[in-house]
């Protein structure tokens, strides 16, 4: 089961980026599509709407880091426009999304390293490590991103 739901959450990554792989925004609309699903399952556990599981935590940490590393290779100049939430500061202020960027992958990359290949021990184990990648999703959207309120 374990190893269903970590090739799963990469194929439906996989699947998607490579749907879209001629358009960056609906590439950036993908990769953001399995964050939001992979924050969803870790927001449930952490409140205790879903029961811990070890795997399930492995296959949210590894959908946010595949997206963290993918995820800046799909705002080439002219991809702002059109049907896209992607701020105009993302091109404004290359520096810093891409230090966003940075934060977001480097986050990643340690929730999936203290993550193992089993999956964080437990819950506060997880919550140790996802918490800092959840952090980048607010300080992002709330500089990089059009709110629609």
């Amino acid at each position: 089961m374990k190893k269903f739901l970590l090739s799963l959450s990469a194929v439906l990554l996989t699947t998607a980026a490579v749907t879209a792989a001629d358009d960056p925004v609906q590439v950036r609309k993908a990769l953001m599509d399995a964050v939001a699903a992979s924050a969803g399952t870790s927001g449930a556990m952490l409140k205790g709407e879903l029961e811990y599981n070890p795997a399930v935590a492995k296959a949210a940490i590894a959908t946010f880091n595949g997206a963290a590393q993918a995820y800046g290779d799909f705002f080439p100049e002219g991809s702002d426009a059109g049907e896209t939430t992607a701020s105009p500061a993302v091109w404004e202020n290359p520096e810093g999304f891409q230090q966003a960027l940075a934060k977001f992958q480097s986050d990643a990359a340690a929730a999936m390293q203290a993550a193992g290949r089993q999956g964080p021990a437990d819950l506060e184990a997880f919550r140790a490590a996802v918490m800092p990648v959840l952090s980048n999703c607010s300080a992002c959207h709330e500089n990089f991103r059009v709110q629609n309120n």
